[in-house]
């Protein structure tokens, strides 16, 4: 199949088949982009996380433009966030069509009730896993808890942890930079 429809068929079933947002989407996009398609590795996943959290917008559809770029170029980014955005878009329209006068429907209210737990579980999923692959451990867990309760109790936003994150992350690797350096001059001299 043509690269372009397998980009667009892949996020349009990631865009189609997820409910809960962006965080209820990343394991289906890392089993989808990382396993079956191999179009990143999973350390590129993680690094697209990341960066995708990072940004302004969508998380799913920063991701689907992270990967339709390497997978090709501009064209696939287009192409990727197209395909991510496109079912929103048809369900949205529908719902505003058809939903209002249903709104009030005792059904239609189960159906979403019904929906709820089954989106916790979606959102529960991928931070498990990122958490794994991020070599999150007893010794750093106290990190993302204390983040949590911050952005949750004191009302802190995240985008300060995403700045501080990054500051330390560049001080962090420059000290560990700086000390692998120092014991190669040690051992050379």
């Amino acid at each position: 199949m043509n690269l372009y429809l397998k980009l667009f068929f892949t996020f349009f079933k990631i865009g189609a088949f997820t409910f809960g947002g962006g965080w209820a989407m990343i394991s289906i996009i890392e089993r989808e982009v990382v396993d079956n398609h191999k179009w990143l590795d999973k350390d590129e996943f993680l690094d697209a996380l990341a960066i995708s959290q990072s940004l302004p917008g969508i998380l799913a559809v920063n991701i689907s433009i992270m990967v339709g770029n390497k997978v090709r170029g501009l064209k696939g980014c287009i192409i990727s966030a197209l395909g991510t955005v496109l079912p929103s878009f048809i369900l949205i329209l529908l719902i505003a069509i058809f939903f209002s006068k249903s709104y009030d429907n005792p059904i239609v209210e189960r159906i979403f009730k019904g929906i709820r737990p089954a989106v916790v579980a979606l959102i529960i999923a991928p931070v498990l896993t990122t958490a794994k692959s991020a070599k999150i451990n007893i010794k750093n867990i106290w990190i993302p808890i204390t983040v949590a309760l911050l952005i949750w109790l004191a009302g802190i936003s995240p985008i300060y942890f995403v700045l501080a994150g990054g500051f330390g992350g560049i001080v962090y690797y420059k000290y560990i930079d700086r000390k692998r350096k120092g014991n190669i001059k040690k051992r050379g001299e």
